[in-house]
Formats: structure tokens, C-alpha cells, sequence
């Protein structure tokens, strides 16, 4: 009997395997596709030679991850390539706000009327970055906070919403900006605790960059696989479960799922029916004879670019999406650039680009011309340069990951309550009705993200649980 069966070879599934491992457990891990990596994979999806990103790209958490700070995934090939600038949100006059790893250079980006506000918001947390974002990703209770008087001024700034956060900027240009980083949760600007979405992008920019993975997002998933089969334990790919009956015996299951797969395949009923879904994304991936020819300067010494021309269009698309039940006319996109610092991704010359739009959950329309006239506005001649696209809706993402319900990369809204809680109301969230299975997807804390803190935080719950058994 094995100490543990992991089903789903996503960043999550795949560390809480390497944390068990590391303890001694026996391990094996079930992959219903036949590759891992889940949310960070790497395929050619329109030429020969052109390696892109289905999903995650730009990993500012994976880097400042402390589950994998704490792996030896560099000496497993893992190697993160900076650009010049973390981030950029370019405007429509062709200047651009900044994300740098300098707060002073990002601070000038906004103006002299919001430069100071700026500094004044993330300077105090900066100082106790590394403790802040451990005991920000291991809430709730699965460990105590080394820093609880930073972590409680951390939470009087972020768990309001962030429309009240923006209140003190004067200018559009950090209003945009800050707007955008929220918005990569997909949440909408007023929701509880989107402050601290905002936030935690920022200062994890500030602190070590916005950086892609050398050769792909699949290089993390690969990292993690190797090392994991080095300290014994096993990864079976092309194997789909359907039930509890199909996995070998084992002291405990752990789940990289969807709450809604979880309950399927262990029969839990309606355990998991309150839990909500949210939007969808489109994306495109692209392969361009050349790099993105943005008008603002910024956007061209970066691998991420956001795109929103100011904080009221974001807000609108969000809504649309989240709340309206239709695709946005002028969509806010996340773009990333990784051959701009990696040339490994695309011919000599040639360059690899990753954007999507939100759209409602499940929706089946083409988002195409609305997103290319979005880049047309920030970069004119953007579609001169396009060598082939290869477009995925709701359904295809849903079809390529079945975490991705109804093409919501995020596994879970982030509204309500649901933001801190979740997948159910619980001072556990890794566990489950059943006593030796859990849950370590996006589902559950800290949520979305290339970070595996979801995975670990769930193996602490597992090793306690199989050590009183």
C-alpha cells in the first residue's frame, strides 16, 4: 500500500508529491494527459519551432514562491530569465507605467502626484517581503504567522476592496495600472480583498522580478517531475481516473482537481455545489515574424505587458465578462513576450506572443478582432507581423485542462467570501468529507497562480494526518 496517490501532475499536484516524498512517504502521482504540467506547459500550437505557453507564461509567484524557494529545482534545469522591466501598461499617447524592480523608478512612471502615494503604499511591505508572503500564501490555518502585526496591517490596507485602494491616486496612470494587476485574477475591481491581489503582484515585482522560465513554463513542471522521481516516487501519464476504484491502494488521496471532478470521482454528492465558477478566458497564441511593434518604449523591455487604456475600460470589461454575460467590445488583455529574453522559444529572428481577454464563463464567440484592435491601439502594425495564431475559447481550455470549468484558468471565482474561503466554508480547505482524501488545486489557498503553494499547504495537511494514522 502506498503512503499517498496524487491525481493531477499540475504545479500543485506535482509539489505536494515532492513535500511528501521529502518526508519519506511513498508516492505516486496519476496524469490523465500524456505529459505533466497542467497550467505550465510548453507545445507547439501554430509552426514548427515555435514553443508557447497554453497557459501560464510570466511566473511573478512561482519565483517568490516559498514552496519552491525551498526545492532544488535549478541543479532540475528550472532557470527564470529577467527582462529589463517586470512589467509594463502602455497608454494610448504612446508613454507607459512601469512595474521595475526599482520602487522609485516604478514610482516616477506615475507621475509626480502618485509617485509618493506609491512609495508609501509598498515601501513598509517590502521591508518584510519574504515573511509577509509566507504567512500571506499559508492562510488559513497551516501555520502560524511568523510576522501576524505585518500580516494584519497588510490586511487593513488589501481586504477592502480596491476601487477604495485607488482613492488615493490622483492620476490615471497608477489608477490603470494598479487596476490591471488585480485584474489578472480575474476579479472584479470592487470585490472583497482585491486590494491585496494588487498588492501582491506589485511587491512581488519589487522583490525579485516578473520572470519567464527558460524553454518554457514546461521546464517548471519538469523540474518538479525530475526531482520528484529522484527522491522515489512515480508519475503515471495517460491515465484518466474516473473513480476512487481505479487508483491503487493508498493511506491517502490528494487531489490537483476542480471541486466539481473531486466530488465526481469520490462520490461526494452535492458536498462542493455551492462552490462558483468564474469567467472564461480567450487566448491566442502567436507566432510573429518579429517582435510586437509598441508605440510606448517601456512595453518593448519587457516580457509582460498589460493592456487597458485606462482604469474605467478594465472595470468595463470585467464586468462585462464576470457579471454581464457578454464579451467585452474594447477586452483588457495580459500579454506576454517571452523571446524578448529567451530565443530558445522561436526561429532566429521570430518571436513567440501570448495574450488573452476575459470572456463569460462558457462562452463559445470569437474574441479575435477584438482583441487585435486592442493591439493595434498600443502597437500599430501588430497584425502585419502575424505568422499564424492558434485561438482557444472557454471550451478548447476546458477540453485541454479539466480544472479550466467553463474556461476559468483561476478554478474559482474570486467573489464573496469565496475569495478567503474556499472551495467550501472551512478552517481545513484542504480536506474533504472523507478522511484520508484532500484537495490541493487552485481551488483552495492562495488560490490561482504557477506557486505550488496550494500543494503544499495541502501535503502539511496529508503528512499530520497519515503520522496519527
Amino acid at each position: 500500500m502506498l503512503d499517498a496517490v496524487v491525481v493531477g501532475a499540475g504545479p500543485n499536484g506535482l509539489t505536494a508529491a515532492v513535500e511528501l516524498a521529502r518526508r519519506g512517504f511513498s508516492v505516486a502521482v496519476f496524469e490523465a494527459r500524456d505529459t505533466v504540467g497542467g497550467g505550465a506547459r510548453t507545445e507547439e500550437l501554430t509552426l514548427p519551432g515555435f514553443h508557447h505557453d497554453p497557459c501560464s507564461a510570466a511566473h511573478p509567484l512561482g519565483i517568490n514562491s516559498p514552496a519552491f524557494r525551498a526545492l532544488p529545482l535549478e541543479r532540475y534545469g528550472l532557470e527564470w530569465l529577467h527582462a529589463e522591466l517586470p512589467m509594463a501598461h502602455p497608454f494610448t499617447d504612446g508613454t507607459a507605467a512601469v512595474l521595475s524592480r526599482s520602487v522609485g523608478e516604478t514610482a516616477a512612471s506615475l507621475g509626480p502626484r502618485d509617485a509618493g502615494t506609491y512609495r508609501r503604499l509598498v515601501e513598509p511591505f517590502l521591508h518584510q517581503w519574504d515573511t509577509l508572503i509566507r504567512d500571506f500564501m499559508s492562510l488559513p490555518l497551516t501555520a502560524l504567522p511568523r510576522d501576524p502585526v505585518t500580516l494584519a496591517r497588510f490586511g487593513l490596507v488589501g481586504l477592502p476592496p480596491s476601487t477604495w485602494l485607488m482613492r488615493r491616486f490622483r492620476d490615471e496612470r497608477a489608477k490603470a495600472l494598479f487596476a490591471g494587476l488585480v485584474a489578472h485574477v480575474m476579479a472584479p475591481l470592487g470585490g472583497l480583498a482585491t486590494g491585496a491581489i494588487g498588492l501582491v503582484f506589485a511587491l512581488a515585482a519589487h522583490a525579485r522580478g516578473w520572470p519567464v522560465a527558460r524553454g518554457g513554463s514546461q521546464s517548471i513542471s519538469d523540474a518538479l517531475t525530475a526531482y520528484l522521481k529522484d527522491l522515489g516516487g512515480t508519475v503515471h501519464t495517460d491515465y484518466e481516473v474516473k473513480r476512487l476504484d481505479d487508483l491503487p491502494p493508498a493511506r491517502a488521496y490528494v487531489f490537483d482537481t476542480s471541486p466539481t471532478a473531486l466530488a465526481r470521482i469520490a462520490g461526494f454528492g452535492r458536498s462542493y455545489e455551492g462552490y462558483r465558477y468564474g469567467p472564461g478566458v480567450f487566448k491566442i497564441d502567436y507566432a510573429l515574424d518579429g517582435p510586437v511593434p509598441w508605440t510606448a518604449q517601456e512595453a518593448r523591455r519587457t516580457t509582460t505587458v498589460q493592456i487597458g487604456a485606462d482604469s474605467a475600460e478594465i472595470g468595463t470589461a470585467l464586468r462585462a465578462a464576470s457579471r454581464e454575460g457578454r464579451a467585452p467590445d474594447r477586452p483588457f488583455m495580459i500579454t506576454v513576450q517571452p523571446s524578448v529574453v529567451d530565443p530558445t522559444r522561436a526561429p532566429a529572428g521570430k518571436q513567440v506572443f501570448w495574450a488573452y481577454g476575459h470572456v463569460p464563463s462558457g462562452w463559445t464567440g470569437d474574441l479575435t478582432e477584438a482583441m487585435e484592435r486592442q493591439l493595434e491601439r498600443f502597437a500599430p502594425g501588430f497584425s502585419d507581423r502575424v505568422l499564424a495564431r492558434a485561438t482557444a475559447g472557454p471550451p478548447e481550455l476546458a477540453a485541454r485542462n479539466a480544472n479550466y470549468v467553463g474556461g476559468d484558468i483561476g478554478t474559482g471565482a474570486f467573489t464573496g467570501l469565496q475569495t478567503l474561503l474556499r472551495p467550501r466554508l472551512s478552517l481545513s480547505p484542504y480536506d474533504t468529507p472523507h478522511p484520508a482524501v484532500f484537495i490541493c488545486s487552485s481551488a483552495t489557498p492562495p488560490g490561482p497562480g504557477v506557486h505550488g503553494m496550494s500543494g503544499h499547504n495541502a501535503a502539511k495537511a496529508v503528512w499530520r494526518r497519515l503520522r496519527q494514522t
